[in-house]
């Protein structure tokens, strides 16, 4: 026998929303695999802010725990790329229990400019974990690749 359950509309467009998901998953997961919509790839994510002002462009990227020696930082002029390094700090815990969601390893981030930048003119500084990046615009001149030094 069958019964009739009369459903909210907040509920009856949730299961309707669940459904659509279930089946997107189901045949996306036969074209891609698995480890590119992983968890693991944000593991390692470098979260930025980008704004562009009349003059030059500015860019923060988070990066805890990164110290400025293991900061390498590529510029030209169309692009930034940021390569960081967080090494994990080896402590012997012999004694019970031990859980760490801190992250460690190597991570990369480019940020791409719709106009070109002036390489020499750019400047890097990391403070409490925050890369502050301000690239002035570059007028018609081409500008040349260098490495950024981080104050």
């Amino acid at each position: 026998m069958k019964f009739l359950i009369k459903k909210s509309p907040d509920g009856f467009i949730k299961s309707v929303n669940d459904e659509i998901s279930s089946i997107l998953n189901r045949n996306f997961d036969s074209f891609f695999p698995e480890y590119i919509f992983n968890e693991e790839m944000d593991k390692y994510a470098m979260p930025v802010e980008i704004h562009e002002k009349d003059n030059e462009y500015s860019v923060k990227a988070e990066l805890p725990g990164v110290k400025k020696e293991n900061l390498d930082i590529d510029i030209d002029k169309n692009h930034i790329t940021i390569n960081a390094k967080k090494e994990e700090e080896h402590k012997e815990d012999t004694k019970g229990f031990r859980k760490s969601e801190f992250r460690y390893g190597e991570f990369a981030r480019t940020v791409y400019f719709p106009m070109e930048i002036d390489v020499e003119k750019t400047k890097a500084k990391l403070e409490h974990g925050i890369l502050s990046i301000d690239a002035p615009k570059l007028a018609a001149e081409k500008g040349n690749i260098k490495k950024l030094t981080v104050e």
